[in-house]
């Protein structure tokens, strides 16, 4: 294996609260049909415009309206939280990159958002590549986002592992032919990274060590 292609939000970073809240603050404000926090939440992961709308039924114009409001509402309470990432994952990753792995990041979350979090983070040189949601035409499930980080580093499917906590990124990493690894501490459950066909299971990030 010469190639990890990780998640972001729910994988490295708890950004549940923080999304969630946004949601929540966007649908209100927007005067949407209410839903619970675990509804939001099971929608991390899908690009935004495609989160609310299949999260409540819309027109396509309301979605626009909703990646709008919930950008500007976002900005605001980004500015007021600290993003812890999981427990061990910046010893983890350094341990990954110091023993020879490519490390890189495929997310739903917008480019900018993206590179400011890992600059916060002090991993640019961890990440030598990054696509945001902006990147690509098609997001997850879609394989786009692996096989355009392949391409890039010359890599097989069979050299590459996708790590994240949704089924979107199973499903994505299934579709470009790679291994999978879910971890079930993020905002997937269980039972669907098992039925999305993940070929590892983490309860906690630095297990990766065990795979690779």
């Amino acid at each position: 294996m010469k190639l990890i292609i990780f998640d972001f939000d729910g994988t490295l970073a708890d950004t549940r609260q923080l999304i969630v809240e946004t949601m929540q603050q966007t649908i209100a404000e927007l005067r949407l049909t209410p839903c619970t926090d675990e509804q939001c939440a099971s929608m991390i992961g899908l690009p935004l415009k495609q989160a609310f709308t299949e999260l409540i039924p819309m027109s396509d114009e309301m979605g626009e309206r909703c990646v709008d409001t919930y950008r500007r509402i976002f900005n605001v309470n980004n500015a007021a939280y600290v993003i812890p990432t999981f427990p061990n994952v910046i010893e983890t990753l350094h341990q990954l990159s110091t023993k020879g792995y490519i490390l890189t990041i495929a997310s739903s979350r917008s480019r900018k958002s993206l590179l400011e979090f890992v600059h916060t983070m002090q991993l640019e040189e961890i990440f030598p590549y990054i696509l945001g949601a902006d990147d690509v035409i098609h997001a997850k499930p879609h394989p786009e986002p692996v096989l355009r980080t392949l391409e890039a580093f010359g890599c097989s499917p069979e050299e590459a592992l996708v790590v994240g906590d949704m089924k979107y990124d199973i499903e994505m990493g299934r579709r470009a032919g790679t291994r999978t690894c879910g971890v079930t501490y993020g905002n997937g459950s269980l039972q669907e990274l098992k039925e999305a066909g993940a070929d590892y299971l983490l309860d906690s990030f630095e297990e990766i060590l065990t795979v690779v």
